[in-house]
């Protein structure tokens, strides 16, 4: 399932509701965030609730992506990702990197916390 995106924003977060596959044979992501850091976004939320498969090439991208973001003194958290893409966090040691959180409101409160 290819993966897909919808974009929304919530007190000047912008929250990208994902669903499908975040895999090397789909770039959307990446592409999606370098226009939106050249239109000034800087906080963000990655809602993955419903990405049910990230490759290596997938990490690479969140990998990417975060750093983008901190160069742009920008935040980003990681919202509700399932038990399998948790233990890959873990395992990667991507969950010391990345905030990662359950709700949705916990999620928007960290990223508008970080824009103050």
């Amino acid at each position: 399932m290819p993966l897909t995106i919808k974009k929304r924003l919530a007190s000047n977060v912008v929250i990208l509701d994902m669903s499908g596959r975040l895999w090397i044979l789909d770039l959307p992501l990446r592409e999606l965030m370098n226009g939106l850091l050249t239109e000034n976004q800087r906080f963000f939320v990655l809602n993955l609730t419903d990405v049910d498969y990230i490759d290596s090439s997938g990490l690479g991208q969140l990998i990417s992506i975060w750093t983008s973001i901190r160069n742009k003194n920008g935040h980003m958290t990681v919202l509700g990702p399932n038990k399998r893409i948790q233990r890959l966090f873990d395992i990667t040691r991507l969950n010391t990197i990345f905030e990662i959180l359950e709700t949705e409101p916990e999620a928007i409160q960290k990223a508008v916390k970080a824009s103050a």
